[in-house]
């Protein structure tokens, strides 16, 4: 290590693989800002900050691509939930002639123009497998797997967390599951209802993902059924000629969250009436309060309601168990079932890979401290995309991020500076 950090004087700053060593079968990897684990939008984010202020950086990415989670693990009908305002990364807007609600493609490719504006190319193909503060260097290592297994170990002073709330598949335990002779699924592989039609399908879960798999499997004329095993607030995606979302922020300005929340409920029932009649209880907190305090987030309806209504989708309860083709339900109801679809989430894997104590908790892998205090930890580490408030919260933290980072920056760059002057080192460019 000492060796690489002689080797430093006098190279450009800006190659983020400023020096690379071999270490018999292993690589290592010097990096002189920060690595970043994750190529999503949090990534993205940070690594254009970081970019803007002048400090490198270098992102890890284990698939092949940039927002993988889009890109491979997302169904074909998608659209941002929320109009494209709320959805921008920072430092560049969507394009002017971007629908409200932009198509899956639509922001996939938003978001390569903005890698290719910043001129991020992260290292495809690099799963990390553990990463830990050395205290005796003051350095972080992070050990990576990539093509053919080979291991680098990349050493950096800061290290940036992105991998996001959202980076494993979740997928329960039911008894029987073994037994059920259908497909049985996930969301993350699910892309139409085409290879469903005419068949009967039990969609799991109903949160956004869950209510708009069973409305295009009703497009393509299949038979869905959907596990409501919990209360849940549906609203309508646009009420008085304004998105949803939009309308909650600007009343939150000038109004407390509990006549928020009250408002949005009164205008829910009168658009869509009493939800309860067709097995969709709310919870007892408002849609706004029940976001702040467990994250869960409402359903912003975009059909689904008037299928559950009209007879097309039925509501079932919680799955006690699985036979061949036989689905028993908690109340002692049987129905017979062609696939599973699991619309049952995702979430974190920081806690695999990241030994450290007091950042993150290791019972669900997001930050100890809440929103907005969740974004830093100690020696050099960091949180980006857990804020449970989608883009918005990411561009915040992203921000505080590189602000917080180049501080640090300069204040080691002018100690490098005096050192090397009272040794009379010769000073590079960078």
């Amino acid at each position: 290590m000492e060796y690489w950090l002689r080797e430093l004087e006098g190279k450009q700053a800006h190659d983020p693989l400023m020096i690379e060593k071999m270490r018999g079968s292993e690589r290592c990897v010097w990096v002189p800002g920060a690595v970043i684990v994750g190529a999503g939008p949090s990534g993205l984010a940070t690594a254009a900050h970081l970019k803007e202020k002048g400090v490198p950086s270098l992102i890890l990415e284990r698939s092949n691509c940039i927002a993988s989670l889009w890109q491979l693990k997302t169904y074909d009908r998608l659209h941002l939930h929320l109009p494209k305002q709320f959805c921008e990364l920072p430092l560049m807007g969507f394009p002017s002639d971007f629908p409200k609600y932009p198509t899956k493609q639509q922001f996939v490719d938003y978001l390569e123009s903005y890698a290719r504006r910043f001129d991020i190319r992260p290292r495809f193909g690099e799963t990390v497998r553990r990463a830990e503060f050395d205290h005796t260097l003051g350095f972080w290592r992070v050990r990576s797997s990539g093509k053919k297994e080979l291991v680098t170990e990349f050493v950096c002073r800061w290290l940036i967390v992105a991998t996001g709330e959202n980076a494993e598949a979740v997928v329960p335990n039911i008894e029987g599951m073994g037994e059920f002779a259908g497909t049985i699924k996930h969301t993350s592989f699910y892309k139409s209802g085409e290879e469903f039609r005419g068949k009967r399908v039990l969609v799991v879960g109903c949160g956004n993902s869950g209510m708009e798999v069973c409305l295009d499997l009703c497009n393509h004329n299949a038979t869905p059924s959907l596990v409501v095993r919990d209360t849940v607030h549906i609203l309508p995606r646009e009420m008085l000629g304004k998105s949803t979302f939009g309308l909650s922020m600007w009343l939150l300005k000038w109004f407390p969250i509990r006549f928020v929340d009250r408002f949005l409920l009164i205008v829910s029932w009168l658009m869509l009436g009493d939800t309860a009649r067709f097995g969709l209880d709310r919870p007892r907190l408002g849609p706004l309060q029940l976001k702040n305090l467990s994250g869960k987030t409402p359903v912003l309806d975009v059909g689904t309601l008037a299928k559950i209504k009209s007879g097309h989708i039925k509501v079932r309860p919680g799955i006690k168990r699985l036979k061949r083709y036989t689905v028993e339900f908690v109340d002692g109801r049987t129905e017979n079932f062609d696939a599973i679809i699991l619309a049952t989430g995702y979430k974190s894997n920081v806690p695999y890979w990241l030994k450290e104590e007091d950042m993150f908790s290791k019972e669900d892998g997001f930050p100890t401290k809440p929103f907005p205090n969740g974004w830093k930890g100690e020696n050099g580490l960091y949180a980006v995309g857990f804020t449970k408030r989608g883009l918005m919260g990411t561009s915040l933290d992203a921000r505080r991020i590189a602000e917080d980072i180049e501080r640090c920056w300069k204040a080691e760059a002018k100690h490098s500076t005096a050192f090397s002057l009272s040794l009379n080192v010769p000073q590079s460019n960078s």
